[in-house]
C-alpha cells in the first residue's frame, strides 16, 4: 500500500508541476499581449505628436505669408499689416495645440506601460496556491469573471 500511496504521490505533484508552468506560461503570454497594447498606444501617441509638428511646421510655411496678407486685405486698415499675422499665427498655434493635446491624450492612455492584468493574474494564482487571501487583489473571488459578468 505505502508503494501505491508514494506512486499516487509523486503522479499528484507531477500534475501541479506540469500546471504550475502551464500557469507560468500563459502569465507571460498575457504579459506580452498587455504591453503589446501598451506599446501600441504609446506609438499612436508618438505619431499624432508627430503629425502635430508636421502639421504646424507646414502651416507656417505655406500658409503664414498669404493668409496673413489675406487678412491684412480683408481688414484694410491702412499700413497695419502686422495685425494679419498677428491673427493667423493665433490661428496655426491653436491648430497645433489641438494636435498636440491629442497625441498627449493617446500617450497618457499608454502609459506606464506595465501589463496590469497579467500582475493581477499572478497575485490571484500566488494566493490560491498559497492559501493566503492578503496576496489576492482586492476584489478577486478567486476565479476569474467573463467580461459584463456581475459577481454575486
Amino acid at each position: 500500500m505505502s508503494e501505491q500511496n508514494s506512486s499516487e504521490l509523486a503522479r499528484a505533484i507531477q500534475d501541479v508541476t506540469e500546471r504550475a508552468e502551464l500557469l507560468v506560461r500563459e502569465e507571460v503570454a498575457l504579459a506580452k499581449a498587455e504591453m503589446t497594447d501598451k506599446v501600441t498606444q504609446l506609438l499612436k501617441g508618438a505619431v499624432f505628436g508627430i503629425v502635430a509638428g508636421v502639421f504646424a511646421v507646414f502651416s507656417l510655411i505655406y500658409l503664414l505669408h498669404s493668409l496673413s496678407w489675406g487678412i491684412w486685405d480683408v481688414i484694410d486698415d491702412g499700413d497695419n499689416f502686422w495685425l494679419g499675422y498677428l491673427i493667423t499665427g493665433v490661428l496655426i498655434l491653436v491648430v497645433g495645440l489641438l494636435a498636440g493635446l491629442l497625441g498627449m491624450r493617446f500617450i497618457k492612455k499608454g502609459s506606464p506601460p506595465t501589463p496590469k492584468l497579467a500582475i493581477e493574474e499572478a497575485q490571484l494564482i500566488k494566493g490560491t496556491l498559497t492559501g493566503d487571501p492578503a496576496a489576492t487583489p482586492k476584489g478577486a473571488v478567486g476565479a476569474r469573471q467573463a467580461p459584463g459578468e456581475v459577481a454575486h
